[in-house]
């Protein structure tokens, strides 16, 4: 099995590690299951993401490679996300509680990617690979597991082992193995007074 690449982030200022370290991947290794010591301490990370009022407006679906539940999330997913994601030991939907007792939570999308974020840190700094997905159909996964309106969907990720990236598709190959970049943060900030 071929290491995991050395993909750190060139940053500009110097970041804690385990973040310039972690990256998306899209090669899974499809006959390894899920470490589950390691997604347990990723969902409690996710838990204890800053949230707003402590209202923690977010859920999630958890499904494993092999289940019902996670081809009900692979049949959901979009184009190449098809290809690739369901060799991840574990599939899981970020939803946000957008409505609780009639009334709007405008924080909900925003405290759930806090909590998707805290995830992939955690699961990152235990060797878990991790790549969220935006291309899936979201009315898809609510019919698939009953969600009502007041619960969207919002990111699937794919968790797991680094696969093999000499046995990866040369398209995978090629996407895995291309330089990393981001704007620069000037081009970002609106203000900086």
């Amino acid at each position: 099995m071929s290491l995991i690449l050395d993909r750190t982030a060139a940053t500009d200022t110097p970041i804690l590690d385990v973040l310039a370290e972690r990256w998306s991947t899209r090669v899974f290794d499809a006959n390894a299951p899920i470490d589950e010591s390691a997604l347990a301490a990723a969902l409690e990370a996710a838990r204890w993401a800053p949230t707003a009022a402590n209202t923690q407006p977010w859920r999630v679906i958890v499904a494993r490679r092999g289940t019902d539940a996670h081809a009900r999330i692979v049949e959901t997913l979009s184009g190449f996300n098809r290809a690739w994601a369901p060799a991840a030991g574990a599939l899981v939907v970020f939803v946000a509680e957008t409505e609780r007792d009639g009334r709007p939570m405008g924080w909900a999308l925003y405290d759930t990617g806090q909590a998707a974020a805290h995830f992939t840190v955690q699961a990152h700094a235990d060797g878990l690979s991790t790549h969220q997905m935006g291309g899936f159909d979201r009315d898809a996964v609510r019919s698939a597991f009953g969600l009502p309106a007041t619960l969207t969907p919002v990111t699937v990720m794919a968790v797991g082992a680094f696969g093999d990236l000499d046995e990866a598709s040369a398209e995978l190959r090629e996407r895995e193995s291309a330089p990393r970049s981001r704007r620069p943060i000037a081009e970002s900030t609106i203000v900086d007074a």
